[in-house]
């Protein structure tokens, strides 16, 4: 392949310098993006790719590419991801509160010991806590039957002695949630997948470290 060259004071720089040095980039933004354990941080990284291979096509001549790339390789793709991964990384707690509206449950979110150890325990993966209301135990326990939520959370917020109970339908959920809850909520599974009349024996989250 021939490249164009350009005439510089001292001498001549030919484009192949340039070429060399962006397209390096290329394999060492691949890397990091497979070594990404964080899937925002991924989508960044992939988005940096995609430039670089746009401008790669764009210096190479082939104008209709790069602008292929930057609009679906790029662009489209990264939002497209973006959309997916919120919403799978997302873990739904239901809670029992009548008067919290469903359009903003922000405020409605129970400020305990419990609720804040679920928040810190599922951020080191990577996924945010939303909070779904429901109006009684009733509408709870059939959300969690229907897989509306992961996890539901009861405890009566205005009561410190009361007892706190967390009932999950996964064992993927179970076993990050059992180390970090405090050692007075009862945590419960109910094995969805299998039989969704079965449970697992309800335990303090003491009993984990005992």
């Amino acid at each position: 392949m021939c490249w164009l060259t350009v005439q510089v004071e001292g001498g001549v720089m030919t484009d192949d310098i340039y070429m060399s040095a962006i397209g390096a980039l290329l394999p060492l933004v691949a890397i990091l993006l497979v070594l990404q354990t964080n899937p925002y941080q991924a989508l960044v990284i992939r988005g940096i790719l995609g430039a670089i291979a746009a401008l790669v096509y764009a210096m190479l001549g082939a104008a209709d590419v790069a602008l292929t790339e930057a609009l679906v390789g790029t662009m489209l793709s990264i939002t497209l991801y973006a959309i997916a991964v919120r919403s799978s990384m997302t873990l739904r707690v239901g809670i029992i509160d009548p008067n919290c509206d469903q359009e903003n449950p922000i405020p409605c979110t129970p400020r305990t010991l419990t609720f804040t150890a679920i928040e810190q325990a599922f951020s080191k993966h990577c996924v945010r806590a939303e909070i779904l209301p429901y109006i009684n135990q009733k509408d709870l326990k059939a959300a969690l039957q229907k897989k509306e939520v992961h996890v539901t959370y009861e405890a009566d917020l205005v009561s410190k002695e009361s007892t706190e109970v967390l009932q999950v339908r996964t064992r993927q959920i179970y076993d990050i949630l059992q180390p970090q809850i405090p050692n007075d909520v009862v945590l419960s599974l109910i094995e969805m997948e299998r039989d969704p009349d079965r449970k697992y024996p309800q335990a303090n989250a003491a009993d984990a470290t005992a």
